[in-house]
């Protein structure tokens, strides 16, 4: 809804949680890894290990970093970066930020989402390379990421110090601050190749459709076929990605690119936290096929694509209603919209146009609810077991209610009273009704 953010966050509220998360998260994503993979799921199974074994057993599960997961993540990175650069793409625009600065975009990731997975599957095909060494070697890459991240969230950090690519950066006066929520809003290498697009959507979100198709091939080098449980996931999960890249363009007006800096909480969870936690359920069904059958399979299926469709909808409604200046039909009728006036840093005075009709006069944001329910309806093929496959849901619950949260307190900081209007036509915040 809002131009771009240089907000630097309070450390009173956030401290507790930035040195939570930057102690907790390495830890879960190996916990999680280990007891998908080798504890049949269990939880119960891993804690009572590590009850057992205490901290020499964690350090017994944790596989070290390896040459062949390097040689895998550095081969991955390099094409991405390179369809990145390289696939033609057309030029689209970002939010005017708060110090006048508009990032330019090339929208080619349709292009590369396309080009990856042809690539991949080929590769499979021709027996070229086979995608189970990515699943056998799958803690090995995920340890390697998670202190190759580390480093390289080290290095943005000193990156934004000493030769940031904009005006949109700057310091809180907190070491640990700054590395957590980044130095920079849009860091660049040179001209062209901007770092939070290749972090966050050619690597993590690819990363997400990679591991999706190599979890259901691994399934079926395995087996011999690939169970319905695993191809409702795959192909919900492929559906959803696919929607991301449909829609990119749209998601560099988000909080994630417009708003939160490009430090330790978005990059290293892009890097590190989709490829492990986002793709878990088709993790667990690797060495868990379910036998769904077809009515059940086909009831799913539906379920979650229709959820996956109403939250593209819920984009490409506000999409068409700032494209075309508010002049344009919701649901068949003329826009209810509010016309808020904001005052940037610089002391110019603008208008943005809000819409209170549609999908978005439900709740303020209501296209978190299929967002959520279509998580569970690829997590649900793996029924009800074990309780970990279903942590995306419940971790994706929490973090859209956050960001739900923090986002009504930025818009009600930029539009004031028109917020406040705003919050009287749309009462309700994620669900309408309730909440």
């Amino acid at each position: 809804m809002a131009e771009g953010s240089n907000t630097v966050h309070s450390p009173l509220v956030t401290y507790a949680s930035m040195l939570s998360l930057l102690t907790l998260c390495p830890p879960f994503v190996i916990f999680l890894w280990y007891t998908m993979v080798h504890a049949d799921g269990s939880v119960s199974q891993t804690m009572a290990y590590l009850y057992h074994n205490g901290l020499r057993g964690f350090i017994d599960i944790w596989p070290p970093p390896s040459a062949t997961a390097f040689k895998l993540i550095g081969s991955y990175a390099a094409f991405e970066a390179a369809l990145q650069l390289l696939l033609p793409g057309k030029t689209v625009y970002g939010p005017i930020s708060p110090t006048g600065n508009q990032p330019v975009y090339k929208a080619n990731g349709v292009a590369a989402y396309v080009v990856t997975l042809v690539t991949y599957i080929a590769l499979w095909r021709f027996g070229i390379f086979n995608p189970t060494v990515v699943y056998d070697h799958l803690g090995e890459i995920f340890s390697t990421l998670i202190i190759g991240s580390f480093i390289f969230c080290i290095v943005l950090y000193i990156k934004g110090c000493v030769a940031p690519s904009s005006s949109d950066s700057g310091s809180s006066g907190d070491i640990i601050i700054d590395f957590y929520w980044g130095m920079e809003l849009y860091p660049r290498i040179g001209k062209h190749f901007d770092i939070k697009v290749f972090t966050n959507c050619r690597f993590g979100m690819m990363s997400w459709a990679v591991l999706a198709v190599t979890y259901c091939i691994n399934q079926y080098e395995k087996n011999g076929t690939i169970a319905d449980s695993m191809l409702v996931n795959t192909a919900l999960m492929l559906a959803y990605v696919t929607k991301f890249f449909w829609w990119e363009a749209g998601y560099w007006n988000t909080m994630d690119i417009a708003h939160d800096r490009a430090g330790f909480y978005i990059c290293w969870g892009c890097l590190v936290w989709v490829p492990s936690v986002y793709t878990s359920p088709g993790m667990y069904l690797v060495n868990h096929p379910v036998n769904l059958g077809i009515q059940l399979a086909v009831y799913i299926l539906v379920a979650g694509m229709l959820c996956i469709y109403i939250n593209y909808d819920c984009d490409r409604q506000r999409q068409e209603f700032r494209r075309k200046n508010g002049k344009c039909l919701v649901w068949g009728k003329a826009p209810s919209k509010i016309v808020a006036s904001y005052t940037t840093t610089s002391g110019e005075t603008k208008t943005s146009l809000l819409l209170t009709s549609g999908w978005w006069g439900l709740a303020r944001h209501f296209h978190y609810v299929p967002e959520i329910l279509a998580a569970f309806f690829w997590t649900v093929p793996a029924l009800f077991n074990h309780f970990l496959p279903y942590f995306y849901v419940i971790f994706l619950t929490i973090l859209l209610v956050d960001r739900a949260k923090r986002d009504d307190n930025r818009c009600r900081s930029k539009y004031g009273k028109y917020w406040k209007l705003y919050c009287e036509k749309v009462p309700y915040r994620i669900i309408p009704g309730i909440c």
